[in-house]
């Protein structure tokens, strides 16, 4: 049996669960099956980390250092490495030479977040595969844009291979990001949740944004707007440490906010994201007070967990794990405004705003370059509800819903 089989087939009742699901075809695999000739006689640079895989789960770099025909000559990591083994933020990976290929590595979460001219001198076309979330907090969103950044002032092409939102490209929540609070975690007016790929993004920054680098992107086939990744069949590896499976994407475009708190995300537990508190926090109090809100789709269920690591490390929390009960009907942007908004209208002596750096911004507040905005934190602070929270970002998605129609591929 195949590597490829044996994922496949797992046992004869995953096999059957997985005939019922959708047939998709990677961008990756698409470009080594019939886009090959955008990558022929070229020195070829990749972006990649663990889930970087094709079907069988075989890494984009020993796949294109394989391929007859193409010269791969250089591999770049974005944050947590190239194989997804650096746990925290702001933890700078150090360059390197790739065990399997005997290439060399340029970590692009160290002394540079952009490929340099040097990185770059040695290829022709820069190939960027990352798996994205379907929020517009995530790092490996700005490394593909700083990747096309450097290839327009560099004089490279760019070939992005298109893998699916885990969460789905019909739904778009929360605020626009304001150009003012542009970091590392969100360099473009985008909402939290975008719903879209990154194919779909990197056509959306290089046009609409003006990047105007020279872009190929290859989409996938068989995919569609409405799939979650348990819909289809293409392999799901974790795209970086604390985000291990789908359950955690699904929270994540919400509880993500945490971590411009002093409140615990779950970081040192096996379920981040899922899990929020603090050690201050009485949980039968909150999760009530959560539960009485009547958000759709959700149920907060009051828990006490000790993360091993990171925020309160060894301490017990109070909080809640985070049920998704209907993912269709479910608001992760606002079920995260209302973890926060709660524990801070409950606990106002006690929560906390986590203090600067974060991502490399030193003079805003945590919280606000996580949310793009000023004013979500101060509306929290202000006592504003969060039904006129919601309706706040309502222009904005209106009119990004629009201007995403020109890019999208699916």
């Amino acid at each position: 049996m195949t590597r490829t089989e044996a994922v496949s087939a797992g046992g004869s009742g995953v096999a059957r669960a997985r005939d019922r699901r959708a047939h998709v075809t990677l961008g990756l695999e698409r470009l080594l099956s019939d886009r090959i000739d955008v990558l022929r006689g070229a020195r070829v640079g990749l972006v990649c980390n663990q889930a970087t895989v094709d079907r069988g789960l075989r890494h984009a770099a020993d796949l294109l250092h394989a391929y007859a025909g193409v010269r791969l000559t250089t591999l770049f990591g974005p944050q947590h490495g190239i194989r997804g083994d650096v746990q925290d933020n702001m933890v700078e990976t150090a360059h390197g030479t790739d065990v399997q290929t005997g290439l060399p590595v340029y970590s692009l979460y160290s002394e540079t977040r952009e490929p340099t001219e040097r990185m770059l001198q040695d290829l022709d076309v820069l190939v960027v595969d990352l798996q994205d979330v379907g929020c517009r907090i995530y790092t490996f969103v700005y490394t593909r844009v700083n990747c096309m950044r450097a290839a327009r002032a560099h004089g490279k092409r760019v070939v992005v291979c298109d893998r699916p939102n885990p969460i789905g490209g019909a739904q778009i929540e929360g605020n626009v990001l304001e150009p003012e609070f542009a970091s590392f975690v969100g360099q473009y007016p985008i909402p939290t949740r975008h719903g879209m790929t990154a194919g779909e993004l990197a056509r959306l920054f290089n046009g609409a944004f003006g990047i105007g680098c020279d872009l190929e992107v290859v989409p996938m086939e068989g995919w569609r707007r409405e799939m979650w990744m348990d819909d289809h069949d293409a392999p799901w590896v974790m795209p970086s440490p604390n985000m291990p499976t789908l359950d955690t994407a699904t929270v994540f475009p919400g509880t993500v906010h945490l971590e411009g708190t002093q409140m615990s995300e779950g970081r040192g537990t096996t379920r981040p994201f899922e899990l929020v508190g603090g050690p201050y926090i009485e949980a039968e109090g909150y999760g009530r007070a959560l539960n009485a809100l009547g958000l759709a789709g959700v149920y907060f269920r009051p828990t006490v967990f000790q993360p091993t690591f990171q925020k309160h490390a060894g301490r017990s929390c109070g909080g809640v794990q985070i049920h998704v009960l209907d993912r269709e009907r479910f608001e992760p942007v606002k079920a995260g405004v209302a973890v926060v908004k709660t524990a801070y209208d409950m606990f106002t002596s006690a929560f906390r705003w986590k203090e600067p750096p974060y991502e490399y911004v030193y003079d805003k507040n945590p919280f606000d370059v996580i949310a793009g905005t000023g004013a979500l934190r101060r509306g929290i602070e202000g006592g504003r509800s969060l039904e006129d929270i919601g309706r706040s970002w309502a222009e904005g998605l209106e009119a990004f819903g629009r201007q995403r129609e020109a890019v999208l591929l699916y």
